[in-house]
C-alpha cells in the first residue's frame, strides 16, 4: 500500500472522516459477537506467510495512513476544538521531571542490587508481580474515569486532563508523534515523590531494617518504575513500524501491553480494556463486568450516563 502524504489541515478531516465511515463495521461487531469473544472480533493484525513480520489489516492501515505526516511533527488540530497551547514552563517541567525521576529510579535500583538476597526470592518475586498488577490496574482506573465522565467543558481538568482522551480516540495514532519528553514527562513528575521517599528510606535506615522491608521496596519500585513507563507502552501499542526488537518480544510476550490487545478498547463505544500498562486485568475485569458494575453504580448515585461527551464529541465529527 502506497504512503499518502497530505497536509497537516486536511489530516484530521481525514482521520474524522475515516473514523464515521468505519464506525458501523465497529458497531456491528460489536452486536455480532459477544464479550466472551472480544479478542477475536477486534484482532487487527494479520500474519503474512514467508514475510517474517505481520502487516495491519485493512482498516487500521488506512487510518495510519490518513495519520501521517511528514516529519514526525504532531499535527494541528480540527476545528472541534481550538488548539492548545502548553501553558508556559511546560516543558521545562517535563524535562525535570523526566530527568529527576531517571536519577531516582537509577540509585534506589542500585541500592537495591546491593541489599539483593535470595533467601526470600518467592516474597520479592511476589512483590515485584504485585507491583506491576497494581500499576495495570491504577492506569486502566484513570483511563477508564476520563474516558467515562467529565466533558472538555469542565474548568482547567477539562482542557488539561480530559479532551486529550477525548482526541485520542479520533486520532489513535497522534500519541506516536510526541517525543520522549512530552510522552514521559507528567507519568515521571507523579513517581518522583515516592521514590525519593524510597531513596530516604535507604539512606536512614539501618540494613537490617532495608532486609525486612525488601519485598515491600520491591512491590513499591515496580509499581513507580511501571507507572513512569505507562505512557510510554501505551504509545508504542500504537506504533506499527519502527519499534526496536526487544519491545516487540516484550508485547508479544504480554510482559507490556500488545498492540492488537489494545485494540480491543478502541472498538466503538470504547467501554472495555482500560488497562494500558500490561493489560493483564483486562479480561478478568471484563468477565466479572467490573466497569460496568462500576458505572451503574456512579449512574445509580449522580444520574449521570457513561461516556455521554465522549459519544457527543465523537458525533460532532459529522
Amino acid at each position: 500500500m502506497a504512503v499518502t502524504y497530505v497536509k497537516e489541515s486536511q489530516r484530521t478531516h481525514l482521520v474524522n472522516q475515516l473514523f464515521l465511515e468505519k464506525k458501523p463495521e465497529f458497531l456491528q461487531q460489536q452486536q455480532i459477537f459477544g464479550a466472551s469473544q472480544r479478542k477475536e472480533r477486534a484482532r487487527g493484525v494479520v500474519p503474512v506467510k514467508g514475510a517474517g513480520k505481520a502487516r495491519t489489516s485493512r482498516i487500521v492501515a488506512q487510518i495510519e495512513v490518513c495519520c501521517w505526516t511528514p516529519g514526525g511533527s504532531t499535527p494541528g488540530r480540527g476545528s472541534l476544538l481550538p488548539p492548545l497551547r502548553p501553558p508556559p514552563g511546560k516543558r521545562l517541567q517535563e524535562w525535570i521531571s523526566v530527568i529527576l525521576c531517571m536519577s531516582l529510579v537509577t540509585v534506589d535500583f542500585l541500592i537495591l542490587l546491593i541489599h539483593f538476597s535470595a533467601n526470600h526470592l518467592y516474597k520479592i518475586i511476589a512483590g515485584i508481580v504485585a507491583g506491576i498488577i497494581t500499576a495495570d490496574f491504577a492506569s486502566g482506573m484513570v483511563h477508564w474515569g476520563a474516558d467515562t465522565w467529565g466533558s472538555v467543558d469542565i474548568p482547567v481538568i477539562g482542557k488539561a486532563f480530559i479532551r486529550p482522551f477525548r482526541e485520542h480516540h479520533i486520532d489513535p495514532t497522534a500519541i506516536t508523534r510526541h517525543d520522549f519528553i512530552e510522552t514521559n514527562g507528567d507519568n515521571c513528575l507523579i513517581t518522583i515523590i515516592p521514590l525519593a521517599c524510597m531513596l530516604y528510606q535507604f539512606l536512614s535506615q539501618t540494613p537490617e531494617y532495608i532486609h525486612e522491608t525488601y519485598a515491600w521496596d520491591c512491590f513499591m519500585f515496580a509499581l513507580a518504575i511501571f507507572v513512569t513507563m505507562t505512557n510510554q507502552i501505551h504509545k508504542w501499542s500504537h506504533s506499527y513500524f519502527g519499534l526496536p526488537l526487544w519491545v516487540t518480544v516484550l508485547q508479544d510476550m504480554h510482559i507490556i501491553l500488545p498492540r492488537n490487545h489494545h485494540r480491543i478498547h478502541h472498538v466503538a463505544p470504547h467501554e472495555t480494556y482500560f488497562c494500558i500498562t500490561t493489560g493483564w486485568l483486562n479480561y478478568p475485569l471484563d468477565r466479572i463486568g467490573f466497569w460496568r458494575k462500576m458505572e451503574n453504580i456512579i449512574e445509580a448515585l449522580t444520574g449521570q450516563k457513561p461516556r455521554t461527551d465522549d459519544l457527543q464529541w465523537a458525533w460532532k465529527m459529522q
